[in-house]
């Protein structure tokens, strides 16, 4: 797969999406999801890149691996409280469970990942809903 922005990377499990591919790709997807949210010019993205892979590679079938570029994507990032990139989205049955933001040691991205695994559905189910509506706009 080609992503955009890490040309030199080797091709791995992980998706590039959009705005129009987040509900079919994160909201409706069988297997829990991670997200990336980046931006092209974020130096710590670069440096949590391979991490973020390496990680996609060793939950292949287990878990989902994503990455949304904000800077395309602003919408979804407010929508989600993104407020820094790299900021790291969990979710579970389309709701989010987790997130960690920053260039954090790869155990701990590798840890969330594993509760998330273990934990997932069970907060999914006690996390509240994420209204889509757009309200209080004229």
């Amino acid at each position: 797969m080609y992503v955009r922005g890490f040309e030199h990377m080797q091709k791995t499990p992980v998706r590039e999406i959009q705005g129009t591919d987040w509900e079919e790709t994160v909201e409706k997807s069988a297997l829990p999801v991670a997200v990336m949210f980046y931006s092209p010019t974020c130096p710590h993205c670069k440096t949590m890149e391979p991490y973020f892979r390496n990680y996609a590679t060793e939950y292949d079938g287990k878990m989902l691996f994503v990455r949304l570029n904000l800077a395309e994507n602003l919408w979804i990032g407010e929508r989600y409280g993104v407020m820094a990139t790299p900021t790291f989205g969990f979710f579970c049955a389309g709701k989010p469970v987790q997130s960690i933001s920053g260039a954090v040691y790869p155990s701990i991205l590798k840890q969330r990942a594993e509760e998330v695994l273990v934990h997932g559905a069970e907060c999914a189910e006690l996390s509240s809903a994420v209204d889509y509506e757009i309200s209080g706009y004229a």
